[in-house]
């Protein structure tokens, strides 16, 4: 009796674990299927986007560049396993691999332009944490191909701790094809994008620091414009007009030449460009004004970064470099829940702003953005609850 108690317990166990396992699997399918839904919405929202940023922003035929012929499957398995650790197609990626040729996307009057032929040399930095190898590696070979050596005086790559084998001693042997001009620093310890940038500067020796995304491509003539507007004022920062690369297609696409800007939720965005700032021979060639700049790509003078400040180093996120800690003279009331977080010890960052004798924010808003209008609290009470 007692053995067939123990036999049907055995039994009913494994039929518990069975179902147990099934019920998993199905959840879990569940989900995968409910990922794959959501990524299937953002391409066709891409798509969407795409073709409205292409009618309301590009009245001649774009600059592209067609990485597959062949339609994607983006229901396949690999697709989805890549799109999901890489955020992009890293499959189309590997079909393309270490060096593409991208269109050439810059206005018909930059042609004409010339720069001289000594300008000061550029230290490249690029980091990178679990980057794909190919996508990383179109990044390093299209700045090698079309930068003139004697403006590049290295690349420095930052690996923050990368846990994919491709981008260990994989990535090493294929550095090497590029004989010396390149340098590969690894953290000892996960660091985050802002000091992963601040380890590359203080490893850098040329005259220009350039920072670059790891997963973006250069193209034609695209440091000579950045060196030389810098080389005329040591004080300019300089950002260069960023193209496309769709995540799906990995298709390039020409941007049109738009501003930095933010809201008062301190969220980077792109705005236009008035005109004027056109007006003049030099057309979209020369360098407009901005009132912000993106954080990861720009060029800017070694020392003058170095006496800047640098970047905050006690910040963990990326996006904190675009905006300044002044901007809380609004933002508290735009973000209420954010006035009693804890920021930690800034005391270094005020004592650098009375050293370099900055300029009130007013004036920023008064000089450099009036375009952005103060934000008013139309309910006085709360208001008041938050000065």
């Amino acid at each position: 009796m007692k053995s067939i108690i123990a036999q049907c317990v055995f039994c009913g166990t494994l039929a518990i674990g069975l179902w147990t396992t099934l019920l998993i699997a199905y959840f879990q399918d569940d989900q995968e299927n409910e990922q794959l839904k959501k990524t299937q919405e953002l391409i066709r929202a891409n798509s969407l986007r795409k073709n409205v940023y292409q009618q309301n922003h590009v009245s001649k035929k774009t600059p592209k560049q067609n990485a597959s012929d062949d339609p994607i499957d983006f229901s396949a398995p690999e697709f989805y396993k890549g799109f999901k650790q890489y955020g992009l197609n890293a499959a189309l990626s590997r079909s393309l691999g270490i060096r593409r040729e991208v269109p050439d996307s810059r206005d018909k009057i930059c042609h004409q332009k010339h720069y001289p032929a000594y300008l000061p040399t550029a230290s490249i930095i690029i980091c990178f944490y679990n980057e794909e190898f190919n996508t990383l590696l179109r990044t390093v070979s299209s700045v090698m191909d079309l930068t003139p050596h004697r403006f590049l005086e290295e690349i420095i790559l930052v690996d923050d701790m990368s846990e994919i084998g491709d981008l260990k001693e994989k990535l090493d042997y294929q550095l090497e094809l590029f004989r010396g001009k390149i340098k590969v620093v690894r953290n000892q310890k996960r660091e985050g994008l802002i000091r992963s940038k601040m380890i590359g500067a203080s490893r850098a020796s040329g005259d220009i620091l350039v920072f670059l995304d790891s997963h973006c491509e250069v193209n034609t003539v695209w440091l000579e414009p950045l060196l030389h507007a810098i080389a005329k004022d040591h004080k300019m920062v300089v950002c260069p007009v960023i193209d496309a690369i769709n995540a799906m297609t990995l298709d390039y696409t020409a941007a049109p030449i738009v501003r930095g800007a933010f809201d008062w939720n301190l969220i980077f965005r792109w705005d236009n460009v008035y005109s004027y700032e056109l007006d003049g021979p030099e057309g979209p060639s020369k360098p407009i004004r901005s009132p912000a700049m993106a954080g990861g790509i720009f060029a800017i003078d070694r020392h003058y970064f170095n006496e800047l400040g640098q970047y905050d180093k006690d910040m963990n996120l990326w996006g904190g470099e675009n905006v300044e800690l002044s901007l809380r003279d609004n933002f508290f009331l735009q973000r209420p829940s954010l006035k009693y977080a804890s920021y930690g010890n800034i005391s270094e960052r005020v004592e650098l702003r009375k050293r370099l004798g900055c300029k009130s924010f007013q004036w920023y808003l008064d000089n450099i953005f009036p375009e952005l209008e103060p934000f008013i609290y139309t309910d006085k009470k709360k208001r008041n609850n938050f000065l």
